[in-house]
């Protein structure tokens, strides 16, 4: 079977089905393109085909190109890999191009066979760069559908020629949110913003289509970057209106990236020397700057951390082998807001959800947080007030909880109280039917200890969900160790139900997440009672990729919360507690009444709405700011390592099973600077000696914390990666 087969019919028309056996979607390989590019000269030599439409045997075009191929491309380039990946590039374009040149006559431009696309479902990546060099893109009217360039969002960009027709079909300004954002549009947006060309009814996309290759004439095949005298919209470079276009976006993209980010300065690039040459020019120079970001370790990781690893933990890599475990009926202890979440993404996959809480009041608040949300989505018409209905009709808030009969699941989400968690545990247990399964929505206490309190620890795990619930994607299940491969097996495909990320881990103090957040924030805090500038570890943070520096994250999870969890960890470890610098700092805020954006005032300080106005001046009158200031690089290899060694030591002490996890859930966990694919990644691209030599300079300067774990340092002196050390152990 092939990916791509061709039918002629009566009027002449060559029909290219683009339908990849045993996939729900479509994605384009290497041996596909290449088919394809036969399929099109066999239609260019027929003498009986008048035109081509490009379409697919599926309800959806493309989802892109095969991002394990664009993984490999490097590898599989040759001693000179630059120049294999170069050359791989080019040869795309060129089978493109011949299908926008269409064989018509290079001097008149005419006699060339038109070529549309029919579109009937979402066309991504390469899914949108192949229609965009046919001679018209029709598009079925599918509101569902999604259209668009997001190569962006995982470290690289569109690199089959999509960046330059699109930059030459729209103009720069108008292409930049499609190109430097990703975004996606379905197709009536799609084509309000030129993307596409027509949309038409399902039913009538194919037909729409082969009508238009029917009476297409010369000229219509002719782009308009192909004609003579062509301007691109909005001007170049060197024109008054482009030129401040280019600037602007220069100052976007660094000012979003902040210069971690190879892919979106290289595609600027591209467009940018693009606009100055003639078109075929520019796509060299499209496919230099393309090769240029493949090269870069940063893109490789991202691919492989937020493509390949995410994918494969969301299909159930480390999933026990056990039947079937969809939820059909959950349970949820606890109204606030993580229980209200949970109950809100759980009723939106489908599932009838009991919502129970102390009060009947606290219940009904719960449920009306469904509400609100729902009507949220309706005023921005994501969502109707059918949908709403359905949602609603699912949530059953009740204080009874008899209610819990028939529950497959219980997800606890009440107050990190061990006595109140246990009071719960026998409630329900009473009420559930021996097969179900419960968890524990918990951050902190230890799940092991949790599932004493049930009669059944088998059935016992946790389910650590991030908050906002329905914001965040990634969700953290825990094994205590008595927890049985069934309550794994649930938890994994109930997150698979509410479409996030998941991860396993062993039960431990902090998990991982919060194991290695933890230390993030206390580095940034200890460095402002060591009189470091409060501004430069802000911005030394950002400038390495981290969505929020330590301080700001302190304030948005709230300074007494960070209080809390430093007396029960100081009371559980005693002698051992590392972290006296921090407190003192810690507590001081909190007893100032500096609790975060939540007072509104904490590191920050913010106005009367809560809005954020900068760095609260008054920390200077406590912590002066030290004369001799540490340069950039060691504020954020303090600030990195932090992270990074907590996460060796979960994974040298088997917390972590699987580095995959790791990484992704680092970055979907607490946005560990995503152009580095992860604390593994990272190391990677450093180099374990590199991070062995830095963690001996560190801790030199600064104390044990950044002791070398035994891990770290046996892969440092044998010169290994974690991704070839651990991949091969999985293997085997």
């Amino acid at each position: 079977m092939t990916d791509f087969t061709m039918t002629t019919d009566a009027d002449g028309v060559a029909v290219i089905t683009w339908d990849v056996p045993n996939k729900s979607m479509n994605v384009l390989s290497l041996e596909g393109l290449a088919h394809l590019s036969d399929l099109i000269d066999q239609a260019h030599a027929d003498e009986a085909v008048k035109g081509i439409v490009i379409t697919s045997g599926k309800d959806t075009f493309a989802g892109g190109m095969d991002l394990n191929v664009i993984a490999k491309m490097k590898e599989s380039a040759g001693d000179d890999p630059a120049k294999g990946l170069f050359e791989g590039t080019m040869q795309m374009h060129a089978i493109l191009r011949k299908i926008e040149l269409a064989g018509m006559d290079p001097k008149t431009q005419k006699g060339g066979k038109p070529t549309a696309a029919a579109l009937p479902g979402t066309a991504l990546g390469i899914g949108l760069e192949l229609p965009l060099s046919t001679h018209r893109i029709f598009a079925a009217d599918n509101p569902k559908a999604k259209i668009g360039l997001p190569e962006i969002l995982v470290g690289i960009f569109p690199g089959a020629g999509g960046t330059t027709r699109l930059s030459r079909k729209l103009g720069a300004m108008a292409a930049s949110p499609l190109l430097l954002e990703g975004k996606l549009n379905d197709p009536k947006k799609a084509k309000a913003a030129g993307v596409i060309d027509e949309v038409v009814p399902a039913e009538d996309l194919l037909a729409a289509a082969k009508a238009w290759v029917l009476d297409a004439k010369d000229a219509d095949l002719v782009k308009p970057w192909d004609q003579k005298g062509f301007k691109i919209p909005g001007g170049t470079p060197y024109h008054p209106a482009g030129f401040m276009t280019y600037v602007g976006a220069s100052a976007m993209v660094n000012g979003k990236t902040q210069g971690v980010y190879p892919a979106a300065k290289a595609m600027l690039s591209a467009v940018y020397e693009g606009a100055m040459v003639p078109f075929d020019t520019a796509l060299k120079i499209e496919a230099r700057w393309f090769t240029n970001v493949l090269m870069n370790p940063s893109s490789g990781a991202m691919i492989r951390s937020l493509f390949i690893n995410k994918e494969a933990l969301e299909k159930g890599a480390n999933r026990p082998k056990v039947e079937d475990q969809k939820v059909k009926k959950l349970g949820v202890i606890g109204a606030g807001m993580m229980g209200a979440g949970i109950t809100l993404v759980s009723a939106q996959a489908g599932m009838e959800v009991v919502l129970i809480d102390a009060t009947q009041e606290a219940a009904d608040r719960g449920k009306a947080y469904t509400e609100k949300y729902m009507d949220a989505g309706i005023a921005k018409r994501k969502a109707t007030p059918e949908k709403k209905e359905q949602v609603l009709s699912l949530i059953t808030a009740t204080t009874d909880y008899a209610a819990l009969s028939g529950c497959d699941l219980i997800i606890e989400a009440v107050f990190e109280d061990p006595t109140v968690k246990a009071d719960v545990t026998a409630k329900v247990e009473a009420a559930v039917g021996e097969d179900c399964i419960f968890a524990s929505n918990t951050s902190t206490l230890p799940i092991s200890m949790l599932a004493k309190a049930s009669t059944r620890p088998e059935q016992f795990i946790g389910i650590h969900f991030f908050s906002p619930v329905e914001k965040m994607m990634l969700v953290e299940i825990i094994k205590g160790k008595a927890t049985g491969e069934r309550a794994v097996a649930k938890a994994l495909d109930y997150v698979r139900q509410i479409r996030k990320t998941p991860i396993v881990v062993n039960d431990a103090r902090f998990f991982y997440a919060n194991r290695c957040i933890i230390p993030y924030i206390n580095e940034g805090i200890r460095m402002v009672a060591e009189g470091v500038e409060p501004a430069l570890i802000e911005n030394a943070a950002k400038l390495v990729g981290m969505p929020l520096g330590p301080l700001q994250l302190v304030d948005e999870t709230s300074i007494d919360l960070g209080v809390k969890i430093a007396k029960a960890t100081k009371a559980a470890m005693g002698d051992a507690y590392p972290d006296g610098a921090v407190d003192e700092v810690l507590f001081w805020m909190a007893d100032e009444g500096r609790l975060g954006r939540k007072s509104a005032a904490g590191f920050y300080a913010y106005d009367e709405k809560g809005k954020r106005q900068g760095l609260w001046d008054g920390l200077a009158a406590k912590y002066p700011v030290a004369d001799e200031q540490p340069d950039l690089h060691t504020v954020q290899h303090r600030l990195l390592f932090a992270q990074v060694l907590e996460a060796v030591r979960a994974l040298e002490e088997g917390v972590l099973e699987d580095i995959r996890e790791g990484d992704v859930g680092a970055i979907l966990g607490w946005g560990f600077a995503p152009w580095s694919g992860g604390p593994f990644s990272w190391l990677d691209i450093i180099g374990t000696p590199y991070a062995a030599e830095v963690c001996d300079q560190l801790t030199e300067a600064y104390g044990d914390r950044f002791a070398c774990p035994a891990l770290l340092r046996e892969m440092a002196d044998k010169g290994q990666e974690f991704y070839n050390r651990f991949a091969a152990e999985q293997a085997a």
